[in-house]
């Protein structure tokens, strides 16, 4: 037992190391189990190299050395490319050493003698790289490989370097445990035996089995999704969104759903449609009525433009500059009153809606003006004309977007700058009188005309009174 302190050493030399790990999502790996060790290979004898080294390689009672203890320890890490680095350490105690003497008493029919050599102790310590096929055969369960190491063992009292090729094969169970069978060959660099036929440095396979787990993948969220391969490892998820959520189920991860939380379609980016029109539900002034893109997702029945919610007469096309209503046309005159300058009374289109001025109209005002007396020589009125005036204002007034020019004449008595002066200032006071009851300024002008134009003789006194008027013309735009 002069060499299990060294084992010791070793084991705590593996459990200070990181070494030959399954893959980068668990990059760690310890197995431990039991071992077997077999001297045949390097025995002798056999028809050729391969009997000599794979023949029986299968005679466990006869020729395996194993402990009825877990006897070895590896620990080991992912470097990348499905390569992987371990360290083991391994005990075993020798009570069957093989030899090729077909001459010795009790050699079997091949020629091989099994002997104890004393119940040697042996330790060995490997280093090895690892190379899986998993990956290759997409397999989730198998795992085959191969190896390639060294190492050092204690054989009894003899010690020596190894070089070991060897193979594996793990079934995992889980992501992380797994059964592990491996077997190297350890080819020794020293003689088999010494002087007196005592084993020195012999040549041997050695085979395991054991549990296995992979360790050290981070999984900050918990959601079994390790943090380099989440895209959101704060926060638990889905294997299909690369660990981020779904809160709401649709099938539409948050980073991408306009609606986390409320699940919808994919072709609104995550949001509900409730009404089935197209439009989700957080764009939709009408969530539960189909409707139209161009109305917020709101129906017009009328097809006027206006949605209904704001269409006072939804069953009837209107212009939305009247909440959806058509135009009324109060006098039925076929001029909608919005643009009827007289909605209440009956006019004519050319007019904009209000009444056309008659000609007997204008008769009947030019008839007034010709009985409007003023004072001899000024512009007041004498009292009785204002029964008249009245009356002018009345007609004037059943016409309110007409326009009138009032023209004063006077007789040919007195200078004719005078005349002329006197007819502009009782045209003047006939439209003030009209402005002051009510005409609207904009509709009245005024000018005089002096003696120029009269209608009968100046050298009548019936004559003078007639050329003593004035007169009303409707003033065309």
């Amino acid at each position: 037992m002069k060499h299990l302190k060294k084992l010791l050493l070793a084991v705590m030399m593996v459990m200070g190391l990181s070494s030959h790990a399954q893959d980068s999502n668990n990059p760690w790996a310890i197995s431990f189990g039991v071992n077997a060790v077999d001297t045949k290979t390097s025995a002798g004898g056999g028809k050729n190299w391969a009997d000599r080294h794979f023949s029986q390689p299968f005679a466990v009672k006869d020729n395996w050395n194993i402990l009825p203890s877990v006897s070895y320890l590896s620990v080991s890490k992912y470097i990348g490319d499905n390569f992987s680095f371990g360290l083991s350490g391994s005990v075993n105690k020798i009570d069957k050493y093989v030899k090729f003497a077909p001459t010795a008493v009790g050699h079997d029919s091949r020629g091989y003698v099994v002997s104890n050599p004393g119940d040697l102790m042996y330790y060995g310590i490997d280093a090895t790289i690892r190379y899986s096929f998993m990956n290759l055969i997409n397999s989730k369960v198998i795992d085959p490989s191969l190896s390639v190491g060294g190492g050092y063992t204690f054989f009894g009292d003899s010690s020596y370097g190894t070089l070991n090729p060897g193979a594996g094969l793990t079934f995992w169970f889980t992501e992380n445990v797994g059964l592990e069978l491996a077997t190297k060959y350890k080819k020794s660099f020293g003689d088999r035996e010494d002087a007196a036929g005592v084993p020195d440095a012999p040549s041997h396979f050695q085979h395991s089995a054991g549990l296995i787990f992979k360790f050290g993948g981070k999984d900050t969220d918990g959601d079994g999704i390790y943090d380099k391969d989440d895209a959101c490892p704060e926060v638990a998820g889905l294997k299909e969104f690369n660990g981020c959520p779904d809160t709401d189920g649709d099938g539409i991860q948050d980073s991408a759903d306009a609606c986390p939380d409320v699940a919808g379609l994919a072709a609104l980016n995550g949001c509900p449609d409730t009404d089935g029109d197209g439009i989700a539900d957080k764009d939709d002034a009408c969530p539960e009525v189909a409707g139209l893109a161009a109305l917020k997702g709101c129906p017009d029945a009328d097809g006027d433009g206006v949605a209904d919610k704001d269409d006072k007469c939804p069953t009837v096309k209107g212009p939305k500059e009247n909440a959806g209503c058509p135009w009324p046309d109060t006098d039925g005159d076929g001029v909608l009153d919005k643009d009827d300058k007289c909605p209440d009374v009956r006019g004519t289109v050319a007019n904009q809606g209000c009444p056309e001025v008659s000609e007997e109209v204008m008769k009947t005002l030019n008839n007034y003006g010709k009985i409007i007396l003023f004072d001899s020589g000024k512009s007041t009125f004498q009292k009785g004309t204002y029964t008249v005036l009245q009356s002018i204002t009345s007609i004037l007034k059943e016409y309110p977007y007409s326009k009138f020019m009032i023209e004063g004449h006077c007789d040919s008595d007195g200078s004719n700058e005078l005349n002329q002066t006197l007819s502009e200032n009782r045209a003047a006071a006939v439209k003030n009188y009209l402005i002051e009851n009510g005409i609207a300024s904009d509709r009245l002008r005024s000018t005089g005309f002096g003696e120029t134009k009269p209608i009968a003789t100046n050298k009548t006194a019936k004559g003078k009174a007639m050329n003593r008027r004035v007169e009303i013309s409707l003033i065309k735009e």
